[in-house]
């Protein structure tokens, strides 16, 4: 198929090396020239601007949106609107809030344009395993566009979910399973850490991959960091949260769902963002006084 993409970064990129490689045609655009350049060379057609673009694609045409979720999200849709026909189709395949989703999907179909929430999951090894696609909106237009999905993702890896949302809200519910089994790995790897055996964690791992109940793909990915860099004296304990555990832990207390391993993990990230954690200087402090337990002096 023909279609448009926009956003050409760690994984925008390699999926479009995927669709090419499976002899979609695409025509790309990106606010970095050094990625559009790389794109050319995979077979992609370049575009200058969302109305450039617009104009190398098909009768129907598809834009996949990869861009950061929020702002730029609806500055693309409320350029591309005015250019697009009836019938057309904006796919957002980041990591928008459903809820998000679900207003753009209306404001879209307003215009007669479809909009199709799809949630994406593979990261950086996408281009060699395939991305798990998870998507919602109008049923004919998803179909319509099944075999670019089909392409992204590995055998039975990708699934129409239901109505506009029920994509992202698929993928932002597997993104707090995430955040959860991360840190159960962490705390587990951390309790070995700190035992008195002196454990080869490098080996712990790469047993767990064989037989064990807890092997996973996260597993596989700990053993690669850890053989990279045994005591991961190379990073810092800071993490990141990009929205999709907050939206999670949201979603739980609005239905009633007593999601405590999430909604730990989240909190554990904001954690481990502070340098210096006041609460944990209240609690030092608290544990002095009642107790005198020993502080340890700040800048030392």
């Amino acid at each position: 198929m023909k279609m448009g993409f926009v956003g050409l970064g760690k994984m925008g990129l390699n999926m479009v090396h995927r669709l090419i490689n499976d002899k979609h045609e695409l025509v790309v655009l990106d606010r970095d020239q050094e990625p559009m350049l790389e794109a050319q060379k995979l077979g992609a057609i370049l575009s200058n601007s969302l109305a450039d673009m617009v104009k190398k694609l098909d009768n129907r045409k598809i834009v996949w949106l990869m861009v950061p979720s929020g702002k730029p999200v609806d500055e693309n849709i409320n350029t591309l609107l005015p250019l697009l026909n009836e019938g057309d189709i904006i796919i957002d395949g980041g990591n928008s809030n459903y809820k998000d989703s679900q207003v753009r999907e209306k404001f879209c179909r307003q215009k007669n344009i479809n909009f199709i929430d799809c949630g994406t999951s593979g990261g950086v090894w996408g281009l060699q395993e395939g991305y798990c696609l998870m998507y919602g909106g109008n049923k004919s237009a998803a179909d319509y566009c099944e075999p670019i999905f089909k392409t992204l993702a590995p055998p039975n890896g990708y699934l129409y979910c239901g109505e506009s949302g029920a994509g992202h809200f698929v993928k932002m519910v597997h993104n707090g399973i995430e955040y959860g089994m991360m840190e159960s790995y962490a705390e587990g790897f951390e309790i070995l850490q700190k035992s008195s055996f002196n454990l080869d964690l490098t080996a712990v791992s790469n047993v767990w991959l064989y037989g064990s109940v807890i092997r996973s793909w996260l597993l596989e990915l700990t053993n690669d960091a850890l053989k990279n860099d045994p005591n991961l004296e190379k990073i810092k304990g800071y993490a990141y949260d990009s929205g999709e555990g907050r939206w999670t832990a949201e979603a739980a207390i609005e239905l009633g769902v007593p999601a405590q391993v999430i909604t730990s993990s989240l909190f554990n990230r904001f954690r481990s963002q502070q340098e210096d954690s006041f609460a944990m200087k209240i609690v030092a402090a608290l544990r002095n006084e009642f107790g005198g337990h020993a502080v340890k002096e700040a800048n030392k």
